[in-house]
């Protein structure tokens, strides 16, 4: 009979595929080498004017994206009055390209089994604290019931450690079983309507298989673009050590024709500022050599985790101001991408992000391998990949969120009218999207709030929703027939109805 291990060792073998590594490492020099991070942020260290940021910040208030070199000026500006420029304007290109709108979303664990020992993750082969578990078919089916049906999410971004219990097949059958559920809800269904897939690097085959099920945005964040220290993170002998194997995680992803991806850096494994850099120049070559950047990038934070080797004392941790200017600079210099903040950070920081440029936020999230049915609001270490910072329900969160005068949208249609990938870039750059989005999002808002919310969102929510059809009403007369028939239509009861 052959042993866990060694089975687990054959997996490990089989999965890195050097053939569709090389081709994306044209002479074994890759793009992050190629973009001279470390130069960029040495060369010409005093701050820029005026004059210079002011020329940076009109480029990307005309939607186009940065240069390394661009961005690098922005991360040296030290002046209060300038910051203060910058800051809005990344809210200014925010509303510009997405409106007054958050997209809101559910992590979704379903499973924490991981053959790599990443020395920051609670999710490490070797610790032995933590509680493995991986969801099977009814288990999956118990916990959208909870998030579609009680909690009202449309979209979920589900993670999976990297594992043979995982594996590929798994995850498709997963999805497969997420958007099959339907629950009736207080006045309508409830249903998961885009799955987003935060998983391991595969095979352009592999992907494949993920693809035709319906995957929504495929997330792998490369956690630190620094190769030492991602060296000292990541064990040689782990998959998960294998750096141009990871890198190459997205070429793959587009290759196989996924074409909505999400990158990220875990900021406080090394300097933030290459790390930003780092980020600029992955989406850059997506776009470059795969026709398309990054649909979303992502900047999670490291927090505590059982048995974490990285303590207080670490050199690179990321600060509150640190953190908002990351922020701030990401959304300058990639006016056109989605940009998520989890619930790792608290909601102080959450809230703020939304006035730089943040589009995507979780809410009532959980984090334990079938947290949501079990309905144990407690957090415990041996059961989560970190802590949260951030524990507000969904309700609360878009509460606070209308008391800012951001409308919460659950719209998915824009995936499932095909306007994904280039196209969609093409008219979030050109204004055009944020058109249907704000049709679709007053819509979907509308019908949560009539499913899910608590009396007092309800009374808050309605003068923003008036305001936004008195927008409609005045910007875009053409369709406002057809929306306001759509609107009084999900009140009467029907749902998932889209422009």
């Amino acid at each position: 009979m052959i042993s866990t291990a060694t089975s687990n060792s054959r997996w490990r073998e089989e999965r890195i595929r050097e053939d569709e590594i090389l081709r994306y490492i044209p002479g074994g020099r890759d793009f992050i080498d190629g973009a001279d991070i470390p130069g960029l942020l040495s060369r010409e260290t005093k701050a820029p004017d005026r004059a210079e940021v002011r020329e940076i910040l009109a480029k990307s208030l005309s939607v186009k994206d940065l240069t390394l070199e661009e961005t690098a000026r922005l991360i040296r500006v030290t002046d209060p009055a300038l910051l203060e420029e910058m800051r809005a304007a990344a809210l200014q290109v925010k509303l510009k390209v997405y409106d007054n709108r958050i997209v809101t979303f559910a992590p979704f664990y379903l499973g924490n089994y991981c053959v790599n020992r990443c020395a920051y993750c609670g999710f490490n082969e070797d610790n032995v604290g933590a509680k493995r578990k991986v969801l099977n078919e009814e288990e999956i089916r118990r916990e959208v019931a909870v998030l579609a049906g009680e909690i009202g999410h449309k979209r979920l971004i589900v993670v999976y450690g990297e594992h043979p219990r995982n594996d590929v097949d798994y995850i498709a059958k997963s999805l497969e079983t997420i958007y099959s559920v339907r629950v009736k809800t207080r006045n309508g269904f409830g249903s998961i309507r885009r799955v987003n897939v935060n998983a391991p690097p595969f095979s352009v085959g592999d992907l494949k298989k993920i693809g035709d099920v319906g995957l929504g945005t495929y997330q792998v964040f490369q956690e630190t673009y620094h190769k030492e220290t991602y060296a000292r993170m990541h064990p040689k002998t782990t998959i998960k050590g294998h750096y141009p194997w990871r890198l190459t995680a997205m070429h793959r992803a587009m290759e196989a024709g996924i074409d909505d991806v999400g990158i990220g850096a875990l900021f406080g494994l090394y300097d933030w500022r290459y790390e930003l850099l780092a980020l600029v120049a992955h989406t850059q070559e997506l776009e470059k050599r795969m026709g398309v950047g990054a649909h979303t990038i992502s900047f999670p934070r490291l927090v505590p985790a059982l048995n974490s080797m990285i303590g207080p004392d670490w050199p690179y941790l990321v600060g509150d101001e640190e953190f908002k200017r990351i922020m701030m600079i990401i959304r300058l210099a990639v006016p056109y991408t989605g940009m998520i903040i989890t619930a790792r950070e608290k909601a102080s920081i959450r809230d703020e992000a939304v006035h730089l440029g943040v589009t995507q936020m979780d809410a009532s999230s959980r984090i334990a391998i079938g947290g949501y049915s079990d309905c144990v609001t407690e957090q415990d270490k041996v059961k989560q990949q970190f802590i949260l910072g951030d524990t507000r329900s969904l309700d609360e969160l878009i509460r606070d969120m209308a008391s800012r005068g951001f409308i919460t949208s659950f719209c998915t249609a824009g995936y499932r009218c095909g306007r994904t990938g280039k196209c969609i870039m093409d008219l979030l750059r050109s204004g055009t999207e944020g058109k249907f989005c704000k049709l679709n999002a007053v819509l979907t808002f509308q019908e949560w709030l009539d499913d899910f919310a608590t009396d007092e969102t309800r009374r808050l929510a309605q003068p923003l929703i008036d305001r936004e059809v008195a927008e409609i009403r005045a910007k875009n007369p053409q369709v406002l027939d057809i929306f306001t028939g759509y609107l009084e239509r999900i009140k009467k009861g029907e749902r998932d109805l889209y422009l």
